[in-house]
Order: structure tokens, then C-alpha cells, then sequence
């Protein structure tokens, strides 16, 4: 609820601080002298254009600050607005502050930081309504008007399990919808998967196969050149001459003349047993060397092979990855879309009988509804035309209508006809209303404006009280038309609603404000050539004196008469 406010250089307005309590707050004045700018203020503080006419003469900037304490029922969503602009601060206060500025740009502020102004009107829309200000009505969004229907028919349980039902079948289209996109081209994608895979899986390829041809082509393509060098190496090593003996041969002679060294001098028994150990190592190379000579082949057919091979390879890289266990994962995953694509018919199937079975089951969901909408929708008609007939509008009658769309693709009616649906169900609710007898029934937001607005705004919040959210309510000027004995049931009916909301009314009739919890006197004066207004909660004497002055002239007879307006006013609250 509306906790406090405060304005500064706006219109007729110089510095004014007002704090609210909850139940129902009246405002009185003469006509002018600015209670009406208190609620334009409020307005241009949700989010209304910001005018800046509005702004006093001789100042450069109007601002308006409010504090507002988060209610239960609409905290979550409160809180998710704030927490996506990074502008929760305390979880059960929230102030708003909007600066209009002559020369430069308008300035927004939530809980004392920058925002936009469309982030000031989402949170405006579960604050406050504002009543003869369209901008803040939330009757006459009509998008609204199912939800209020279904919280007044308490269709939580029902709208729950038909929503579940509805997911389900939004995904199951998602999916049909994709596979049949799919199928359009699934032919031609089939059997380029099967292309692929088949050029990959007859290649037969082996992972680390590409390291071990390139190293057997370089073998094969330098044959003859390996069996020289070979060669050479093992006659110096192990093949003497008459003229010139193996270096093997030679080494065994240094290995003797060390051996009979070491016999002398036992010190250098080290050195025999180095060149022993360095001779086992020239005869075992020597050995290695005739093995890999053995092994060379010059086998030119087979350098072809290895180079088809490795052109093979260097080809499925091009098309598939950088390396051989990159084309293989290629063809595992074309192989799982080739799955998918020949078993998609059978899944299109699958999900036709699931769509079909979901369709059927959100019909029966939705026609639950629909019947436990019209049952509530008739009790509502009868509530809120009684609450109209207490107004003193016996003529104007109440309607919800229900229409409903055609769609091939819908859900199916007992009927045959098939209509469209969303997430609330299959009809769409417009509340209506006939202000007079012959005019016949019209939207909510095209109804007559002031007082006759007022009161049946006034008359529907007061049957769907318990199922509104909005935690304040203004009424500007809801008693215009109308007249004392009418002014008592206004005043009552304000009072009633101001149980479950907080209520700040606008009224000229003394039997209506006196329901008021609160009650401000709205005055203006003249002060160094200015006009100001100012506002100040009154009570005893004060709020009696302004009563009786509502009435008439102060008098004897007028003051008693406040008096007893105070009395049957008392007698009422106390009654219900």
C-alpha cells in the first residue's frame, strides 16, 4: 500500500508531504483547491506522460516521490520486475521517484536508482488503480478480465492441470512441426548420409594407420639409398680386407693389448672392460644392421599401394576432419541422423496419436472450464448489478461475454467446430456493460466517464474485492451526480472495499467522507503573491467544522448535522 508521498513544484503544489495509513482516506476541499493535482501527481508518478506544464511557474523541476509497501499477494511479481533491473533493495518497502525537468531529460528513479519508464509503469500496474485515469484501470484492460473471472471462480486447480496439458501439447507440435520440415528434404539428406558413411566404412580405416604409411612410403620410396648406406656402414664395421681389417677386428686387438695392460697394471682394469663393453656394442649393431638390410625391400608396386593409401586419406580429410579419428566420429554422427531420418516416420506417427490424445484431454479440460466460467459469470452478473442497484444505477446492466475464434488446428467442440485456444483456454471474456436501458452493451472501456465510471468501478471492485490484487485504489470525484442519501451507500461501499485495499477517495459529500479512516483537507492560500496548496490530515473538531462547512455555511444546524452524518457513519462501520 500507498505508505507516503511527497510533491515539490508541481502545478499549484510548492512542498507537500502526506502519509497514508491502510482502510479508506478521504480528501475534501473547494472545487480548485487542488486535490485533484494530488491524484495528478500520483499518476505522472506510475508512469503517465510527464507533461512538463506541470512543473510550477518559476521552478525548473517538479518531482514526485512515493513509498510503498510491497503487498503479499503481488510480491513475487513485484520482485521479478525489480530483480531483472537489478533494483531489489528491500523486499517489503519500494520507492518510486519521478523528476520533470524544463530544459533536459526526464529522470526516473526505483529505490533511489535510474529506471525506465516502462519499468515504473509495470510495477505502477500492481500498485495502485487509479479510477477515472485510464492509464492505471485495470478493469478496462480486457486482457485482465479472465483472470479476475477465474480468481472469482477460484479455478486455480482446473487452470493448473489444463496449463499442464497445454505445455505438453505445445511441445509435441515444436517436435512434429520439426521432423515434418525434415522429411521435406529427407530423401536427398538419406542418401547423402548414406554416401558418406559408406565412403568412410570402406576405406576401413585404422586410427594411427597414417603415421605408420608415411613412415613405410619413406622406407619404400628411398630403398636403394638406405641398402648403400647400410652397406657401407656394416663392411667398415665387420668386413675385413687382406689390406685393411673391420673396425671390429681392430677393436679386438685394442681389447687384447688392454686386457695384458690391465695384467700389469691392475689400476687400468677399468680401461679392458670399457672397450670390452664397447665391442659387444659394435657386434650387436653390426647384427642390427644386417637385420634391417634383410628387411629392405624394393618393391615398387607397394609404394603405390601406400601412397593410394595415404591419397585416400589425405582426400576423407578434406571432406570429413582434420585426422582419422575426426572422420570417423563424422561418420558415427551421420550414421545417428541416418537413424533418426529412417525412423522419423514412425516417430511422426508417434506424435500425431500424442497430439491427438493431448487435444483431446485440453478439450475436456477447457469445456470444464468454460462451464465453471459461466456458472461464476452469471453470479458475478447478479452481484455487481446489485451493488449497481444500491448506486442508484438500476438501469445499467452487467455482462461477461465469451467468444470464441474458428481454427482448423483447435480444439474440437461438441459441436464439431474446432476453435482456436492458448494458455487461458478457448474463449475469450470481455466484461460489458449497458450504463442505460435501450443503448445496448458495450466494453468496459468505452462506458460514460466520471462519477457514473467511478461507480462502476466502484460496484465491480467491490464483488471481486477478495480476488483483486491491486492493493491501492483511487476514486477521483466519485460522487459526482449524485447526492446525499446515495452519498451514505457510497461511503459504506468504500468503507467495505477499504478491508481488503487501501482506499483514497476524492469527494464533495460530507456523508461519504465521513467513512473516512483518514482525512485530508485539501486548501490553497496566497502567500507572497503565489498560490500554494496544501493538504493536512484533520480530525475532532477540525474534521467536524470542515463537514458541517461541506453542508453550508457553519451554523448550529450545520454542525449538527456533520454530527449525525458522523453518527449513522459510525453506526455503519460498527453494524458490518
Amino acid at each position: 500500500m500507498l505508505t507516503e508521498l511527497y510533491i515539490e513544484n508541481f502545478a499549484i503544489i510548492e512542498k507537500l508531504r502526506l502519509r497514508f495509513r491502510d482502510g479508506l482516506i478521504t480528501f475534501t476541499g473547494e472545487t480548485g483547491a487542488g486535490k485533484s493535482i494530488i491524484m495528478d501527481a500520483l499518476n505522472t508518478l506510475l508512469g503517465s506522460r510527464a507533461d512538463t506544464t506541470f512543473i510550477r511557474s518559476g521552478a525548473d523541476y517538479a518531482l514526485i516521490e512515493a513509498t510503498f509497501k510491497i503487498p503479499s499477494v503481488s510480491r513475487e511479481a513485484i520482485h521479478t520486475i525489480l530483480e531483472a533491473e537489478a533494483l531489489l533493495d528491500d523486499p517489503d518497502y519500494l520507492t518510486l521517484g519521478r523528476e520533470l525537468r524544463r530544459d533536459s531529460r526526464n529522470v526516473v528513479r526505483i529505490n533511489g536508482r535510474t529506471a525506465s519508464v516502462s519499468t515504473l509503469r509495470q510495477l505502477g500496474e500492481h500498485l495502485v488503480d487509479i479510477h477515472g485515469q485510464s492509464e492505471h484501470l485495470s478493469l478496462l484492460r480486457e486482457k485482465e478480465h479472465i483472470h479476475l473471472l477465474d480468481r472469482y471462480a477460484d479455478l486455480k486447480a482446473e487452470l493448473e492441470a489444463y496449463r499442464q496439458t497445454y505445455a505438453s501439447l505445445q511441445r509435441t507440435r515444436q517436435e512434429l512441426s520439426r521432423l515434418r520440415q525434415n522429411e521435406q528434404e529427407a530423401a536427398r539428406r538419406a542418401d547423402l548420409l548414406s554416401y558418406q558413411i559408406n565412403e568412410i566404412r570402406s576405406a576401413a580405416l585404422q586410427a594411427d594407420e597414417e603415421k605408420e604409411l608415411e613412415q613405410e612410403r619413406n622406407r619404400l620410396a628411398n630403398a636403394e639409398k638406405l641398402a648403400t648406406l647400410g652397406q657401407k656402414a656394416l663392411l667398415l664395421l665387420d668386413e675385413s680386407t687382406p689390406d685393411e681389417p673391420s673396425i671390429i677386428e681392430r677393436l679386438g686387438e685394442v681389447s687384447a693389448a688392454l686386457d695384458h695392460l690391465a695384467d700389469v697394471d691392475r689400476s687400468q682394469r677399468a680401461l679392458h672392460e670399457q672397450a670390452t663393453a664397447t665391442l659387444e656394442e659394435l657386434s650387436d649393431l653390426s647384427r642390427a644392421l644386417r637385420l634391417y638390410l634383410e628387411n629392405i625391400e624394393f618393391n615398387p608396386q607397394r609404394l603405390d599401394q601406400v601412397e593410394e593409401r595415404l591419397e585416400l586419406i589425405a582426400n576423407l580429410k578434406r571432406k570429413y576432419g582434420p585426422d582419422i579419428p575426426a572422420i570417423l566420429q563424422f561418420a558415427e554422427n551421420a550414421q545417428q541422423q541416418l537413424d533418426e531420418i529412417t525412423h522419423a516416420e514412425e516417430r511422426i506417427a508417434q506424435l500425431e496419436e500424442k497430439e491427438r490424445t493431448l487435444l483431446a484431454r485440453l478439450s475436456e479440460q477447457a469445456l470444464a472450464l468454460s462451464k465453471k466460467r459461466h456458472q461464476a459469470a452469471e453470479m458475478l452478473q447478479q452481484a455487481i448489478e446489485g451493488e449497481l442497484n444500491d448506486l442508484r444505477m438500476s438501469g445499467a446492466r452487467f455482462q461477461v461475454a465469451f467468444t470464441t475464434e474458428e481454427d482448423p488446428d483447435g480444439l474440437q467442440l461438441p459441436d464439431g467446430r474446432r476453435v482456436a485456444f492458448s494458455a487461458d483456454g478457448h474463449e475469450r471474456i470481455t466484461f460489458l456493460i449497458e450504463t442505460n436501458p435501450g443503448e445496448g452493451f458495450k466494453p468496459l472501456a468505452r462506458v460514460a466517464s466520471g462519477g457514473e465510471t467511478s461507480r462502476l468501478m466502484l460496484a465491480m471492485k467491490n464483488v471481486l474485492a477478495r480476488v483483486d490484487h491491486i492493493p491501492t485504489l483511487v476514486f477521483d470525484e466519485i460522487d459526482q451526480g449524485i447526492g446525499g442519501r446515495v452519498g451514505f451507500i457510497v461511503g459504506h461501499k468504500l468503507w467495505q472495499l477499504s478491508t481488503n485495499h487501501q482506499v483514497l477517495c476524492i469527494t464533495h459529500l460530507p456523508q461519504l467522507a465521513a467513512f473516512g479512516k483518514q482525512h485530508f483537507r485539501v486548501q490553497k492560500f496566497i502567500t507572497g503573491g503565489r498560490t500554494i496548496t496544501q493538504a493536512e490530515e484533520i480530525q475532532g473538531e477540525n474534521r467536524l467544522r470542515e463537514l458541517a462547512q461541506m453542508l453550508g455555511e457553519i451554523s448550529e444546524g450545520t454542525l449538527n448535522s456533520a454530527r449525525e452524518i458522523l453518527k449513522t457513519a459510525a453506526q455503519a462501520t460498527q453494524n458490518a
